[in-house]
């Protein structure tokens, strides 16, 4: 196939999400107000060639600044993006917090190292994990609450594992024997908590909560366009029965049809049938 027929290659739904990503990474920057979003992202879902597809993010992003493009070469899909942030080695920037009648906050693109100790005394402290690259396959968060407590945010797709110990306080097990995502790390939460807690949740990204309102953006739309068929196709066989039913009005019965109160009618006829008695006793 030569490169001019590219473009007429059909595009495929995983190339349909490249393009809505930039269009989300667009307006996230302030690139794109929501009314164009909206606009672009409905183009792109509609769109069936890559030739319908390039336009949409041909001017994105200002020049001089590189986001991802789609492709007119057909190009095996990646198995997701555990590889690129599992494993990156070296030492991390950050490997302990202290909150003391305070707060401490790791969120973000960050590197979680193999072990992080984090203390929490008359404080709170959260660790999100979402968005961070794991220095290993397997990390450790220990972590101390005194009168305190402690919230690690972990990704879909993680698995967790929890050994903490209690004292008039817990850790958290909710999240415990979900499995994990192939590629994905482990994540231990140990340590110690008293008259506190150390909360584990897990949670959806930016981005795929942004895709999740989109989709069921556009179910929405689905099933109001499946309401716009019934409805329309009810009115059509509302007509078509009108113009067929017997009860029309026609000339010849006083503006009466068949079917209302003709005498031809059941109705009719007992109406004839009453005068009829009734003018047998005026006799």
């Amino acid at each position: 196939m030569t490169d001019d027929a590219a473009p007429d290659l059909r595009a495929s739904d995983a190339d349909r999400e490249r393009v809505a990503a930039v269009l989300r990474d667009a307006v996230a920057e302030g690139r794109l107000d929501m009314e164009e979003f909206e606009e672009r992202l409905d183009a792109t879902y509609k769109a069936r060639t890559y030739r319908e597809l390039e336009p949409i993010t041909r001017d994105l992003p200002a020049p001089g600044v590189s986001v991802p493009v789609v492709s007119l070469t057909k190009s095996p899909e990646p198995g997701g993006d555990w590889a690129s942030r599992v494993g990156v080695g070296g030492d991390a920037p950050s490997t302990w917090a202290v909150a003391v009648m305070s707060g401490f906050q790791r969120k973000g693109r960050w590197t979680a190292p193999r072990k992080f100790n984090c203390f929490a005394f008359w404080g709170g402290g959260e660790i999100d994990l979402r968005e961070a690259d794991f220095a290993d396959r397997e990390i450790v968060i220990n972590a101390v609450a005194i009168m305190g407590g402690i919230d690690v945010i972990v990704p879909q797709g993680v698995e967790v594992v929890v050994r903490g110990i209690g004292v008039m306080g817990g850790f958290d097990h909710r999240e415990e024997g979900v499995q994990g995502e192939p590629g994905a790390p482990r994540v231990i939460v140990s340590g110690f908590a008293f008259w506190g807690g150390v909360g584990v949740k897990r949670k959806l990204t930016r981005a795929e909560k942004q895709q999740l309102r989109e989709e069921r953006r556009r179910e929405k739309l689905e099933r109001k366009a499946d309401r716009r068929g019934e409805v329309a196709g009810d009115d059509a066989d509302r007509r078509e029965l009108d113009a067929s039913w017997p009860g029309q009005a026609s000339p010849g019965h006083g503006g009466f049809g068949h079917g209302s109160l003709g005498f031809d009618s059941p109705h009719g006829r007992r109406t004839e049938e009453q005068g009829e008695r009734r003018r047998d006793r005026d006799r």
